[in-house]
C-alpha cells in the first residue's frame, strides 16, 4: 500500500483522491491523517516531508512524493499514462495551462481564508483578493466550455474542487450567481463517483 498524508478538508488531497478514484487506484491508498494549518506543523509529517504540506505520498519502497500535480502524475502513470495529464504536445500544456489556473485559485482561496481569520485582517490583502476573484470568476466562466469538452484531467478535477471549495468556504460571495456557466459544469461534475466518495468533511 502506498500512504498519503492525508486531511478531509484539504483541496490538494482531495485533488490527489478524486484522481486516484477517477484511475481506480484508491484502494492502493493507505490515508493517514495529518494534521497541518499555517500555525501548525505535523511532526510526524516531517521526516516524510520537510515543508510540512500535505499532501505527501509515500510509496511501497519509501520513497516520497509531495505537491499534489506531481502525485496526480505519478498515479496517471501507473494506469498507463496520459488519461489525466496528456503525455506530451501541445494538449499537455493546455492542461497544465489550466490547471495552473484552476490550482492558483485554491493557493489565492486558502491564503484569503486564512487571512479572513485573523483578528484584524488586512483591507489591502482583503481588496487584492476581491480584484483577482472579479478577475478570475469571468476568465474560467468564458473557457469552462471548452475545458468540459475536453477528457476528464487534472485540470477539469481541480476547477470542480474549487467550485465546491467556494461553497465550503466562501458562500457568502455568492460566486455561483457571478459564473453560471462555471457553476452549471461544476454541478455536474460534482455528482461523479470520485468527487462523491472525496467529500469536504470539517474535521
Amino acid at each position: 500500500m502506498m500512504k498519503l498524508h492525508w486531511s478531509p478538508r484539504s483541496p490538494f488531497v482531495r485533488k490527489v483522491m478524486v484522481a486516484a478514484h477517477e484511475l481506480g487506484l484508491a484502494d492502493r491508498i493507505d490515508t493517514v491523517r495529518t494534521v497541518v494549518a499555517m500555525t501548525k506543523v505535523a511532526p510526524e509529517l516531517l521526516p516524510d516531508n520537510p515543508l510540512g504540506k500535505i499532501p505527501t505520498l509515500v510509496l511501497e519502497d519509501g520513497t516520497v512524493l509531495y505537491d499534489s500535480l506531481v502525485i496526480v502524475e505519478y498515479l496517471d502513470s501507473l494506469a498507463g499514462g496520459g488519461r489525466l495529464i496528456p503525455a506530451s504536445g501541445m494538449p499537455r500544456f493546455v492542461e497544465l495551462r489550466r490547471h495552473a489556473l484552476a490550482t492558483g485559485f485554491l493557493d489565492m482561496l486558502i491564503l484569503w481564508r486564512a487571512e479572513r481569520a485573523r483578528a484584524v485582517p488586512q483591507p489591502e490583502l482583503i481588496d487584492t483578493f476581491t480584484t483577482k476573484l472579479d478577475a478570475l470568476l469571468p476568465a474560467i466562466d468564458a473557457e469552462i466550455e471548452a475545458i468540459a469538452a475536453a477528457p476528464v484531467g487534472v485540470a477539469q478535477i481541480t476547477f470542480a474542487i474549487a467550485g465546491d471549495y467556494m461553497d465550503f468556504r466562501f458562500a457568502d460571495l455568492g460566486w455561483r450567481d457571478r459564473a453560471p456557466r462555471f457553476s452549471a459544469w461544476q454541478a455536474g461534475f460534482a455528482k461523479r463517483p470520485s468527487m462523491l466518495a472525496t467529500p469536504v468533511i470539517d474535521a
